[in-house]
């Protein structure tokens, strides 16, 4: 397998990016090829002891930065390091594109350059949500469509309930519906149109789903509009980060509380890891007909390298084929919908 990696993309490139290439590399059989300024990437690959034949360089001239227009810039900047590492998966030069650049730019030249799967009307974000004292859940979308259609939100959790049974292996996963309440005449005309066309489909589909019950791990596959899915996964990191602030306050003001912080700092550091994106590796792009994977924008050695690792099952288990051969049921249930009308 190539594994394609934006060297210029993110707050930390290249230095964090070429670091989190060398640590994967180390784990695993596969090539990686990073794509960006061969001169600066060569400069930080000096740095490390790495196996030449694992990691490789393709010089890119140009970078998309994230206060670009992003249709613009991935229609006139085809040297960028986006572009061109997208037109490799196309070509079959590579497997999967990795990247922690603009998430406008990956948006645009996944659908341009890869296209949409045929029957997918909006490609999603597809991004690990953290469970405290849980296994993570899934949110579907994370940003990518702020206004939706109820077909849409089938769509996501139909690709959502895929890529967690195939790449994060888990078994009939709880796909639930964000809403104001758990009661199916609940919500908008969105969610209760949406409602129905999930409540038909062959998921594990668990109803609505209230936002103060997401954190506890209520459901699986997390579906909602990307406004939506964007507020909730910003709040809760805010949040996080925020009562973070406050412990490690509170567990320096005086003898007593230093003490009590000594004790419990196996926990702490457990609580702050369950947090941390770096952890989880990035969110792939649902809906093309490719293998795109966007990381946090700040990601740093750490986020690279599970990233990358965590893409492989991505490829391997053909997740953009089954969500293709998938299309049918959503055909379906969106006809006998538009019948009803």
């Amino acid at each position: 397998m190539k594994i394609i990696l934006d060297g210029m993309g993110g707050d930390n490139a290249p230095a964090a990016i070429v670091e989190g290439a060398v640590l994967a590399s180390k784990e695993m059989e596969h090539q990686i090829l990073i794509i960006g300024d061969q001169e600066l990437i060569n400069a930080e690959l000096d740095k490390y002891k790495y196996n030449s034949e694992k990691i490789s360089v393709v010089h890119a001239t140009q970078a998309i930065s994230n206060d670009e227009a992003p249709v613009r810039a991935v229609r006139s900047k085809k040297d960028s390091s986006i572009v061109k590492g997208i037109n490799m998966v196309k070509n079959g030069e590579g497997d999967i594109f990795v990247s922690a650049g603009s998430t406008g730019a990956l948006l645009a030249g996944g659908l341009f350059i890869l296209g949409r799967i045929q029957g997918i009307d909006r490609p999603a974000l597809a991004t690990i949500y953290p469970i405290v004292g849980g296994i993570p859940s899934l949110m579907v979308d994370a940003g990518a469509n702020t206004d939706c259609k109820p077909n849409n939100l089938l769509e996501f959790g139909m690709m959502g309930n895929i890529y967690m049974q195939k790449v994060l292996k888990r078994d009939n996963p709880r796909v639930g519906l964000v809403n104001v309440g758990t009661e199916a005449a609940k919500g908008s005309t969105l969610t209760k149109a949406a409602y129905e066309m999930l409540e038909k489909s062959n998921m594990n589909f668990i109803g609505n789903v209230e936002a103060r019950e997401v954190p506890k791990g209520i459901c699986d596959v997390i579906v909602t509009d990307g406004f939506t899915g964007n507020v909730i996964l910003k709040l809760t990191e805010g949040l996080a980060w925020n009562i973070l602030q406050v412990i490690k306050k509170k567990f320096t003001e005086g003898a007593k509380a230093k003490l009590g912080a000594a004790l419990l700092i196996d926990k702490l550091r457990g609580f702050k890891k369950e947090f941390d994106y770096s952890e989880y590796g990035g969110a792939p792009i649902l809906g093309v007909k490719g293998p795109v994977v966007k990381m946090h924008g700040s990601s740093n050695a750490n986020a690279v390298k599970n990233t990358i690792l965590k893409g492989i099952p991505y490829v391997e288990e053909n997740v953009v084929d089954i969500i293709q051969n998938s299309v049918l049921e959503i055909e379906e249930i969106t006809l006998s919908e538009h019948e009803k009308i």
